[in-house]
Formats: C-alpha cells, sequence, structure tokens
C-alpha cells in the first residue's frame, strides 16, 4: 500500500480513529509501526508476501528468518497453530495476555502458506493491540522496529526521522514503553524450553506448565 503523506497517530488521543486505520491498512497491504507490551513493533498482515518483503528489506533481515505474530485470542491461534492438547491450551491460557512468545507447530494449511513448520505466537498485555487484533481475527506480523544489526528504536519522533519514508503510519502512546523483548519459548515439543529470555522469567513461566 502506497500512501502519500505518512500517518502519526497518537493512539491515547484517537483511538477508536487509530483502530480503524490499522485496520484498513492491515487489510490493504499496509506496513505500520505500533506500540506493544515490550517493544514498539513493524506490523502488517503476515499472509500479504509484499509486506513481508517490505517489513524484511526495511529491517535488512535476511529472508529466512521469521517474525513473531500477535493474536487475539487463543480460539484464533487454533486456526493457525496445532495445541497438543488440553494441558498444553491451558498453559497457554495461563500464560497470556503477556509478553510470552510461543513457538508452535503450524497446521498444514498454515505452513504451506507461510512455508515454514513452526510459528511463534503470542497474546499480547496492551489495550490497543487486543483492540485491534479483535478487529482483524488474524495474527499480525510483530518484529523489532530497528535495522538489522542496531538496537531496537522506541522513541516514536526518532521512529518516524528513521522510517518515516518507509512505512504507512505511525501508531504511538505519549505513555512510557518498554525497552525488553518478549520471553520467547518452544512448545513445539512435549514441554516447554526457552529460546530467549526477555521480560519475563522462565522460571515463571514454566511453574504455570503443569
Amino acid at each position: 500500500m502506497n500512501t502519500q503523506v505518512v500517518k502519526f497517530i497518537n493512539i491515547d488521543e484517537n483511538f477508536d480513529q487509530a483502530i480503524k486505520f490499522a485496520t484498513e491498512l492491515f487489510f490493504n497491504g499496509g506496513v505500520f509501526i505500533y506500540p506493544t507490551d515490550t517493544i514498539y513493533g513493524f506490523g502488517g498482515n503476515p499472509f500479504n508476501d509484499e509486506v513481508l518483503r517490505k517489513i524484511t528489506k526495511i529491517k535488512g533481515r535476511p529472508d529466512w528468518k521469521r517474525y513473531i505474530h500477535l493474536i487475539g485470542s487463543v480460539e484464533i491461534l487454533a486456526k493457525y497453530a496445532d495445541i497438543k492438547s488440553e494441558k498444553f491450551y491451558d498453559f497457554l491460557l495461563s500464560i497470556w495476555p503477556n509478553p510470552i512468545s510461543v513457538v508452535l507447530k503450524l497446521n498444514e494449511q498454515t505452513r504451506d502458506i507461510l512455508g515454514s513448520d513452526t510459528g511463534a505466537f503470542r497474546i499480547p498485555n496492551n489495550r490497543f493491540c487486543l483492540r485491534f487484533l479483535n478487529e482483524i481475527k488474524m495474527p499480525l506480523i510483530s518484529t523489532s522496529v530497528n535495522r538489522s544489526g542496531k538496537e531496537p528504536m522506541n522513541d516514536p519522533d526518532m521512529i518516524m526521522q528513521e522510517f518515516g519514508k518507509e512505512i504507512d503510519a505511525l501508531f504511538y502512546s505519549s505513555q512510557k514503553s518498554f525497552f525488553e523483548a518478549s520471553t520467547v519459548i518452544d512448545l513445539s515439543d512435549d514441554k516447554p524450553k526457552l529460546i530467549r529470555e526477555g521480560k519475563i522469567k522462565f522460571s515463571d513461566i514454566i511453574k504455570n506448565f503443569k
């Protein structure tokens, strides 16, 4: 999606407008930046090849690297990933919404579309994200706002200076942003395994796997 003017929208002042515009961008192939419960992220439709190419190009990231996906509920997640049992289902319900990303095996249809056996998902603890995700009822790309090899950016003004000409919109909040990425665990096997420790400690997460 190409727009003449990049939109710089304060979600605290224009919440409903921001949700509506982000939804339009998502379904029309737009690439945008938005706040989460961790750091700001690039967003777009993960099933749109052009969106994936654009985000990968902006970040300067290898094509083979996959992105984390935000989802609005475990029920929506079940349309795309294989949740092995009620035990795993209950575990996901116990840890979300939170900055915890979980790698799961994808179902056959999603594997074919994304070209991968697994995918990383999380339900974020963020009002804007949850409302938006419940509007689109699909996964949303979430990847840190930075060039490959650089530190993630979390200041809206600096983000606009760096990426304003390459995106369709920047949704930002005046409230404090967090600088810790999500904890990533692998749940594609029989029990959770730590991939990356972030804001929430793995030792606290594993207590919920009973």
